[in-house]
């Protein structure tokens, strides 16, 4: 026994020599352990099975490294038929213990024999199948698949029990004997197996012996009986003429002469309904499974359809998306052209402004012409910071001919507002002080025209400008007499 701690082995002190650990309690359990091996042991010998994995899996709840114990473990479930539960603990073995290991020849004989692995498997999955059957309440199929299981594994005790309880499901005492007596042959202390027995027992009336024993000797009993009848020569006595006697055994047995005859027609009849049978099934289990497996089929090829065709539809919407983006650019390129060449666009602006200037070079005093081109020139165009050269030429343009505009302006404008057409006034004064900023008449008529239409709000706008620009000036004094007196009506 080595130290849990170190790992040097242990002496008959309660403490380890070379760490000093207490290893009092330690010993205790390692020792119950290996009293539980040695349990499990004996008990595998007599083929206590169950007996076996209760002592041996207690054996590893008080020492889960205790190798042996795993691989004797592993090797019961094995002939039981759990062979998944005897893979497991082989391979928890082999990783406590990676050399000299039994496990190892267990795990290479298995993987060495990739059929016998395969037909493991496919027991444990009709075995559990036959389990899904029992859940439905489909007790026939059920037994079907179990006899396919122990056909495949003969040794599965699961199976062997889930049959012989069936079997008592349908008072079918024999077979449920039968079967009960099998997983006794493997685990010879089987709980359930013997009280499949006592049931079987109980109900065929049997006397006070053991269960196994009293059906052991009661088929034994059968089988001699069976023996003697076969030895001795049976007499038969005919005793009429549709039927003979003879004697079997002890017995006295009156049989009709057409007996094989009706065997025959018995015989025809069974033939007949194994076909009918044999059709049914198929047509209620076979059939069926193939009508789901190809329903399967369909779904999933619809699954893939319909993927695809959520690929095809995203990527029609974001064609869809772009292609609506890209008709918002060309709406907004076509705006921008017809800005630029349509009625009233830039193209047209430039135009008027190379008029004026080709006039102004040509005749410099043709005033009216070149004011005629100017005011044909839309101001937006005018005020667009995108147009720098063209602002330039017109402000240039202005600054040459824009005094001399503006006096012609004024002198239209004043000339309408003493005639009392204050609309048309306006409509010159303001001209002129858009060609000449700096002219004050012409503002402050200009706010007297407004006043005089009643454009009270106008009006003040043009006296607040002039006090603003002009502060202090004459005219600056009277229209600050016009605000107040705009003010208090």
């Amino acid at each position: 026994m080595r130290c849990f701690n170190c790992g040097c082995n242990l002496t008959e002190h309660d403490f380890c020599t070379n760490c000093g650990i207490d290893v009092n309690n330690y010993k205790l359990v390692v020792s119950a352990s290996n009293i539980y091996y040695n349990d499990g042991l004996e008990r595998a010998r007599v083929r206590d099975l169950t007996g076996a994995v209760i002592s041996l899996r207690q054996c590893l709840k008080l020492n889960k490294n205790h190798v042996d114990a795993r691989n004797l473990l592993g090797l019961i479930y094995f002939e039981m038929g759990e062979a998944v539960q005897a893979l497991n603990e082989w391979v928890i073995s082999k990783n406590l213990k990676m050399k000299k290991n039994v496990a190892d020849d267990y795990l290479n004989l298995l993987q060495s024999n990739p059929g016998k692995l395969d037909a493991l498997n496919a027991t444990v999955k009709k075995y559990n199948q036959a389990l899904t059957y029992c859940y439905q309440g489909s007790l026939d199929l059920a037994v079907i698949q179990l006899k396919k299981v122990l056909s495949m594994n003969s040794k599965y005790v699961q199976a062997h029990l889930l049959l012989s309880l069936l079997y008592l499901k349908g008072e079918e005492w024999a077979k449920a004997a039968k079967e009960a007596e099998r997983v006794l042959k493997i685990d010879g202390n089987n709980l359930q197996a013997l009280r499949y027995l006592r049931e079987v027992e109980r109900i065929t009336g049997g006397s006070d012996f053991s269960s196994r024993d009293y059906l052991k000797n009661k088929f034994s009993e059968n089988k001699g009986q069976n023996k003697a009848a076969n030895k001795s020569q049976s007499k038969s006595t005919i005793i009429s003429e549709e039927s003979y006697q003879y004697q079997s055994g002890n017995e006295t047995i009156i049989q009709p002469l057409n007996y094989s005859d009706k065997k025959k027609v018995h015989s025809i009849w069974n033939i007949l309904l194994g076909i009918t049978l044999g059709i049914l099934v198929a047509w209620f289990l076979i059939l069926p499974a193939k009508i789901q497996n190809e329903q399967l089929s369909v779904n999933d090829e619809l699954r893939k359809v319909g993927e695809q065709l959520d690929v095809k539809s995203a990527t029609i919407n974001e064609l869809e998306s772009k292609l609506k983006t890209l008709e918002k650019e060309a709406a907004n390129l076509h705006g921008q052209l017809e800005n630029f060449i349509g009625s009233g666009g830039m193209m047209e602006d430039i135009e008027y402004l190379l008029k004026a200037v080709k006039q102004f070079m040509e005749a410099p005093d043709s005033i009216e012409e070149i004011t005629s081109s100017l005011e044909k020139i839309n101001p937006a165009t005018i005020e667009s910071q995108s147009l720098e050269a063209f602002n330039q030429v017109y402000y240039l343009l202005l600054g040459e001919v824009g005094s001399e505009m503006t006096v012609t302006f004024y002198n239209e404008g004043m000339k309408a507002y003493q005639n009392g057409d204050f609309e048309t006034a306006i409509e010159e004064l303001k001209k002129a002080v858009a060609y000449d900023p700096t002219n004050q008449d012409a503002y402050f008529n200009l706010g007297n025209a407004y006043r005089k239409m009643g454009r009270n709000e106008e009006a003040l706008e043009v006296y607040e400008k002039i006090i603003e620009l002009y502060p202090g000036t004459d005219l600056a004094n009277r229209s600050q007499s016009y605000v107040n007196e705009l003010a208090a009506e």
